[in-house]
């Protein structure tokens, strides 16, 4: 077993979840790359051991309840606990939009994955994060799940309308704060971090590159006592 701190990134062999867990491993921590793409996965590994990084390629796809269950399994017999889970991984469809036009098979992709999916990885690696000494959940959400943004006609983000996708991210911040009650006098912190806004595959555009997208998220999961927060880059994030 490792003394160093282990963490298991989502999403991670692309995008904002290879800058997560770069930045991660350049801190000392043990990552664990989670990936459905066994062939991505082996080369974001190359790609970071190449740098002298400490990682190593986790099977996990987060519509396969199978898949979650052996990742927890493989975690709990090769480490015996997990110190920082970066539930990272989401997907956009094209074809979601506003609530009279978006595709009903679009919606429930993006909530299974982005939502379910992560609550699924959550609840198998919660008793590994209880067996650490303290542990740290990251739910990388988005100002679009913000249910005040989303309805104040002054903001930036008040005509973004993706049911499906601002949907699924205002669920996982109801996760945060249903964790946040939940663990409440336990040595597990969980927030929500809204990266800013990252041009990565999954938008296609953006003002911030995900290296700069990823040290927020990374700040979150290595250090700060505060729990059952949502904030962005400039400041806490109304719910």
């Amino acid at each position: 077993m490792t003394d160093k701190r282990i963490a298991l990134v989502t999403g991670a062999n692309k995008g904002i979840g290879l800058e997560i867990a770069r930045q991660l491993a350049q801190a000392g921590v043990e990552v664990l790359l989670g990936s459905r793409d066994a062939g991505r996965a082996r080369a974001a590994v190359d790609d970071l051991k190449g740098q002298g990084l400490k990682v190593r390629a986790m099977a996990l796809d987060l519509n396969d309840q199978a898949s979650i269950m052996a990742a927890a399994m493989a975690i709990k017999t090769e480490n015996g606990r997990l110190d920082i889970l970066v539930n990272n991984a989401g997907v956009f469809e094209a074809t979601d939009g506003p609530p009279s036009k978006a595709s009903l098979e679009a919606v429930r992709k993006v909530l299974e994955t982005n939502f379910i999916g992560s609550l699924a990885v959550t609840q198998a690696m919660l008793p590994l994060l209880q067996a650490a000494p303290s542990a740290r959940i990251v739910n990388v959400s988005s100002s679009l799940g913000s249910l005040t943004l989303n309805g104040d006609p002054t903001s930036s983000y008040y005509s973004a309308q993706f049911i499906g996708y601002n949907a699924s991210k205002a669920a996982l911040n109801m996760l945060t704060v249903q964790l946040n009650e939940e663990l409440r006098g336990t040595r597990v912190i969980v927030n929500s971090v809204s990266p800013g806004f990252v041009k990565t595959d999954l938008t296609g555009y953006g003002t911030m590159t995900p290296t700069e997208g990823a040290r927020l998220p990374v700040k979150y999961a290595l250090e700060g006592e505060e729990s059952g927060l949502f904030v962005e880059p400039g400041g806490p994030t109304p719910w």
